[in-house]
């Protein structure tokens, strides 16, 4: 059996959806081809960065950094001269994932004219294995979001922008239980801690998630508000969330309810106590198998018309002796959003032709929308006696209007292949977002790690696919 702590992240530098696109001056450099993009991927602990053709849907590696440990997270500075990341010892010789020292803040110069990147002054240590970083709008302050305990952690940026002292924070913060996501609403003045919570199992009970509103000033995070169904937070799952470009709206995904939740925005940036709308983010809304299910990464168009959710498939048999893929929803949502409401409809479910889709971008140009896998897997080619065919993880290329046109539907162009490391050899892609801490479309990155696993391909039937 393969060990999901095994997933790595992959960053695409260039445009991402919902909260900013950052693209390097490289497009801009004398020689340089315009249509390039840059894009970095780690797999493990090193990044390495490609010129991604917009035009062709292509990567070119350029060239490698090595990283103290495996990368989780990362975030560029607004002044698009500055790259943070927190990295963790996550699969490396069975470390403790709660103990300090092991797991590290981060802060690279980007080349304007390479895209390069360099370290920028030492590693800040962190106290626990971490799972989401952010910037503040200003660029100020890194904060730093854990899962197991649910905690934050915030970072004084310095003025040379490296990584500074940690700020103290008060001893009543309500973390919740397992945070997932931390974000500044475009204000700068609320703090949103997404905390999934987790189902119950045989041996534990359940915990249940929350949205934890915060208030932020220089630095430091004061309770405001928790907000859950009930009051209870039984049965709400939330991954990840997303604002409105005009800050009408946010959106959240619900990971243990295969559900898209708006809440209304207030004029102080905090959020309604209950949703305004609720929707599937499923194809088929009614379908009673959805163990296994769950949606991930969301981002809002930067023209507020359309939110993009991707659903995630991990439904698995045994056939032969091995785990098989028996399929499930693996695609891209496409919500339409009512200008007046914002109530969301959903237009498109856009197959990814891979399984499990852990993060997308879009281009800067907004014409191309780049979707992630992480599984690698064994899936029946034919009926029952029929041979099995390895899919590989993959970064599926749709054509997507531009955000001028109505119509943002997406259209599958290519499906790459993700780093295969040599025959018989499987990688997986556990792909994460990365922002940028100003509003916008032009200041994002989008990561993903990807990381060798020792799963061989399924024995002596087992093939590559796509």
């Amino acid at each position: 059996m393969f060990d999901r702590r095994t997933f790595g992240r992959l960053l695409v530098g260039g445009g991402m959806l919902a909260g900013g696109a950052f693209m390097p001056a490289l497009a801009r450099v004398q020689g340089a081809p315009s249509r390039t993009t840059p894009f970095y991927a780690s797999v493990g602990s090193s990044i390495t960065l490609y010129d991604l053709d917009v035009e062709a849907g292509s990567l070119t590696p350029r060239n490698t950094i090595q990283l103290p440990s495996n990368l989780q997270y990362a975030w560029p500075a607004p002044s698009k001269r500055f790259l943070y990341a927190v990295t963790d010892k996550e699969g490396m010789g069975g470390a403790d994932l709660t103990a300090a020292g092991l797991h590290y803040g981060l802060a690279f110069r980007i080349d304007p004219a390479t895209g390069a990147l360099t370290p920028h002054g030492p590693k800040a240590s962190l106290p626990q294995r971490p799972i989401h970083m952010s910037l503040d709008r200003t660029g100020r302050f890194m904060l730093t979001a854990y899962n197991t305990p649910s905690k934050v952690t915030v970072h004084r940026i310095n003025a040379d922008g490296t990584i500074g002292v940690e700020v103290q924070q008060p001893d009543n913060l309500d973390f919740g239980n397992y945070g997932h996501q931390i974000r500044l609403s475009p204000s700068n003045k609320v703090a949103i801690l997404v905390t999934r919570g987790n189902n119950p199992t045989a041996t534990r009970p359940e915990n249940p998630g929350a949205v934890k509103v915060f208030g932020f000033e220089d630095g430091k995070l004061s309770n405001i508000a928790s907000l859950a169904p009930g009051g209870s937070g039984f049965g709400f799952g939330p991954r990840h969330m997303d604002f409105d470009p005009k800050s009408r709206f946010a959106y959240f995904s619900l990971e243990r309810n295969n559900r898209l939740d708006v809440y209304g925005m207030k004029p102080d940036s905090t959020l309604t106590q209950e949703a305004i709308f609720m929707r599937s983010t499923l194809r088929d809304p009614n379908d009673t198998h959805i163990s296994g299910q769950g949606p991930g990464p969301i981002h809002a168009h930067p023209n507020g018309r359309i939110v993009y959710v991707a659903n995630r498939s991990e439904r698995t048999a045994e056939w032969g002796g091995k785990k098989v893929w028996i399929g499930g929803e693996d695609n891209i949502a496409v919500f339409s959003i009512d200008q007046q409401t914002g109530e969301p409809t959903l237009i498109q479910t856009a197959d990814t032709l891979s399984i499990e889709p852990r993060t997308f971008a879009i281009d800067p140009s907004m014409r191309i929308l780049v979707a992630a896998s992480q599984e690698a897997m064994p899936v029946l080619t034919q009926d029952k006696g029929a041979a099995l065919s390895m899919m590989s993880a993959a970064l599926t290329v749709f054509r997507i209007a531009d955000g001028r046109q109505a119509d943002l539907r997406a259209q599958i162009r290519r499906r790459h292949g993700v780093l295969q490391a040599g025959r018989g050899t499987v990688r997986r892609g556990h792909p994460v977002l990365v922002r940028h801490a100003g509003g916008g479309m032009s200041e994002t990155f989008f990561f993903i790690r990807l990381r060798r696993i020792f799963r061989r391909a399924a024995g002596a039937h087992a093939k590559e696919a796509g």
